[in-house]
């Protein structure tokens, strides 16, 4: 999947509530409006992108236009929150690792 889209690397917007997510498109707003669609909220989204042939401690990126919230205390495109860096993970290892 990421040989069709970034060469190394894959977009992915994580519902951290529901514990699901969105993987692929050209931009995290992409995978943001499928899981708007399925009834996830707004402030439980949160973008990353996975780098798959990284190893498993480095292979996610907390990055995404999408992560900037001031009103959530997130002022930067990186997620600032080691809470939700971990469930972020958790969920991706629970789905796909």
């Amino acid at each position: 999947m990421a040989e069709e889209t970034f060469g190394d690397m894959v977009k992915i917007v994580v519902d951290v509530k529901r514990e699901i997510m969105a993987i692929g498109g050209e931009m995290h707003a992409d995978a943001e409006s499928l899981l708007l669609q399925d009834g996830s909220r707004q402030d439980d989204l949160w973008g990353a992108n996975l780098y798959p042939d990284l190893s498993p401690e480095n292979f996610i990126e907390y990055q995404s236009l999408l992560n900037i919230r001031p009103r959530l205390g997130n002022r930067a495109i990186e997620i600032e929150s080691t809470e939700i860096k971990n469930k972020i993970k958790e969920i991706i290892n629970k789905l796909i690792v």
